[in-house]
């Protein structure tokens, strides 16, 4: 009996020690799951649930040092199905969400009744697993079964369309014109990297939690700031900015000032489970930056949580995201006008148009098409985060436009950048997106090819509008008055050309035994468009058609539009001429010989041709009564080389000329 009764109570002890340390991986996981600590709950509810499966030994628990068991005192914690439910909401907040759907499937099996939203984040979790279909019968029998008309009912209401959305966002024509590459190993190691920011277009700025040893200990979630040097796509030289960052406190999406000397980041902690941030301001000391000082209460108004710091380009507009209570709902964007300290002066919402009820996070805006980009989760598109775009400026602000795939992906989409400083929005992007991680955000290059535009028109004559065939078609960029196109109309009196994109543009128009007339050519009305006619180019037939007439000894410095002194007295003959008949209209025109390129004949022909007119305009006379034009090499009055393929020096000297034609007397 001894022996049996010895053998009962070394059984008894071993399962009460085995009660305990289960219960102590419960009771840890509870602990961290109420401090947000998702990525240490998951790893301690999934250490309890195994333990309830098979026999763990006793010296496997190591808690953490902060979780503590107090003997002979017993704290309530979670059922088994509150473990398993509160397992899958962890992988969920990870962005785990292949761990995730099993878990919710478990617990939707063993008590939906207890679990309204586990059938709803279930289905979220099939669409960011891209099971498309599964989804959305997913969010159908969510619907179906759940009976409260709230906030997840609208949200599973707008999955469905999302869904719809995503299919034709898949099915695009242009996929082929975007390139899309997971940035280098060395950006996206262990850990989160994201919040990516350009400093002197050759160094990267950036937020990551990867381990680091510079530490005293190894904080792997940590989020820090680091720089790293960029060139053509490759990185290099990864460091700590050289900025204090204190081990417990976070760093997150940062900017800077134009002149580089204001660095605005982001720092933040957790409090009971709470995320508390605010933007702080530090200032550049040589090659460090000094201690960061939190914005005042204009910014960071109490109680509220404000983040993701961008200036704009004239360096006293501060964009912010902030989940401040006057706002629209969730996280709002928000300005401040700040004055040359940084300090700001005023700050308001940006309103309606760009805020919902939903989170509008981390703005960016690209000044060359006049975007703002930002991040939101309550509109339709692919799910979850997606980036918008929309013109205009503060205070003015055109309905946001989702982005699309595959800039956008069925995951988080949030943090973009862009070097662009021309039309091409996506020119060389860098985002932070999760679509290829099981958990944390990591940084994506996005680049996509921008379609020439085309544009095209007809010149007909102005008195029967017929077409006219083999005018001279100049397309002139009036900014910097360069020839950027030159063709000849064909039988239809047609011309087309592509540029690469829409300039302040006038085309010129000159035909034998016609006036030489030009228009502007409007700018579209809306960026994206490709394709635009010009419209119709009229030339007036000349009644009394005149010969032109040959300047003798008008001369300009070599490749240059510069007129000689040597030049002066052949025009100002032409200058009495005019004079002497105040209704005559006259063209001035200029040609080259056939030496150098023809665009560059063009463009000195035409400048050469505008160098007379200057001078008869500042000898008094009327400009509306002169026109030019150049003709480059394309009307030679004489060879340029002989037959047998030699130059014709004499040939090439008659070539080079100056004219001018009476259009009108």
């Amino acid at each position: 009996m001894k022996k049996i009764f010895f053998t009962s109570a070394v059984l008894l002890s071993a399962m009460a020690s085995y009660a305990q340390f289960t219960y102590n991986y419960l009771k840890a996981a509870d602990q961290y799951y109420s401090k947000a600590d998702y990525n240490s709950a998951a790893t301690y509810y999934e250490k309890y649930l195994g333990s309830r499966n098979k026999t763990v030994k006793p010296d496997t628990y190591k808690p953490y040092a902060a979780v503590s068991v107090t003997k002979n005192k017993t704290v309530k914690v979670s059922s088994e199905q509150q473990a398993v439910y509160k397992l899958a909401e962890s992988y969920r907040n990870l962005h785990n969400y292949g761990k995730a759907a099993p878990h919710y499937e478990s617990v939707m099996e063993l008590d939906k009744t207890s679990f309204p939203l586990a059938a709803y984040y279930y289905a979220v979790s099939l669409r960011a697993l891209a099971k498309y279909e599964e989804a959305a019968q997913a969010f159908r029998n969510f619907l179906n079964s759940y009976g409260a008309n709230d906030k997840f009912a609208e949200s599973a209401k707008r999955e469905l369309q999302n869904l719809e959305f995503i299919t034709a966002q898949l099915n695009k024509k242009d996929l082929s014109e975007y390139k899309v590459t997971k940035a280098p190993a060395s950006l996206n190691t262990t850990g989160a990297s994201y919040a990516p920011l350009w400093s002197n277009g050759s160094n990267l700025i950036f937020t990551s939690t990867r381990p680091d040893s510079s530490f005293q200990k190894n904080h792997t979630y940590i989020n820090r700031l680091y720089t790293a040097d960029y060139e053509a796509g490759q990185v290099s030289n990864i460091r700590l900015l050289r900025l204090d960052q204190p081990e417990g406190l976070h760093q997150g999406a940062a900017c800077l000032s134009p002149d580089g000397q204001m660095l605005f980041l982001t720092r933040w902690h957790i409090d009971h489970g709470r995320k508390i941030s605010s933007i702080y301001l530090s200032r550049k000391n040589g090659d460090h930056w000094n201690d960061p000082v939190p914005m005042d209460a204009m910014v960071n108004t109490a109680g509220n949580n404000t983040q993701q710091p961008y200036l704009l380009g004239d360096g006293k507009t501060l964009l912010y995201a902030s989940d401040r209570a006057d706002g629209y709902g969730g996280f709002d964007l928000w300005y401040a006008i700040l004055d040359e300290s940084g300090k700001p002066l005023q700050t308001a919402n940006l309103g309606a148009v760009i805020n919902t009820a939903g989170n509008e996070q981390a703005p960016f805006y690209h000044a060359a098409t006049g975007t703002l980009i930002f991040s939101a989760d309550n509109r339709i598109g692919m799910g979850g985060y997606d980036f918008f775009s929309s013109k205009g400026n503060i205070g003015s602000w055109k309905a946001p436009v989702n982005m699309g795939y595959p800039v956008n992906s069925v995951k988080d989409d949030i943090y973009f950048t862009s070097r662009s400083n021309n039309k091409n929005l996506l020119d060389e992007v860098l985002l932070g997106t999760d679509r290829a991680a099981e958990c944390c955000l990591e940084l994506f290059f996005v680049h996509k090819n921008r379609p020439l535009k085309q544009l095209s028109g007809t010149v007909v004559s102005c008195d029967n509008q017929t077409p006219l065939a083999g005018v001279a078609v100049n397309i002139v960029d009036t900014v910097s008055n360069k020839v950027v196109f030159t063709q000849q109309t064909g039988t239809d009196g047609s011309y087309a050309f592509t540029i690469p994109d829409f300039l302040p543009l006038k085309a010129v128009a000159n035909a034998d035994g016609y006036t030489t007339n030009s228009l502007q050519i409007p700018l579209p009305a809306n960026d994206d468009t490709t394709a635009m006619t010009v419209p119709i180019l009229c030339l007036v037939k000349l009644t009394t058609p005149e010969a032109p007439v040959v300047l003798e000894n008008v001369y300009y410095d070599f490749s240059k539009a510069t007129l000689q002194e040597a030049s002066y007295a052949s025009l100002d003959k032409l200058v009495d001429l005019l004079n002497a008949h105040p209704d005559m209209h006259i063209e001035l025109s200029a040609h080259t010989d056939s030496k150098g390129s023809a665009a560059l004949n063009q463009r000195l022909s035409e400048a050469r041709a505008k160098s007379c007119v200057d001078y008869l305009v500042s000898k008094g006379i009327d400009r509306n009564r002169l026109t030019y034009i150049g003709y480059g090499a394309t009307q030679p009055i004489a060879p340029n080389t002989l037959e047998d393929g030699s130059d014709n020096p004499e040939g090439r000297q008659k070539n080079r000329r100056t004219a001018f034609t009476i259009i009108k007397k």
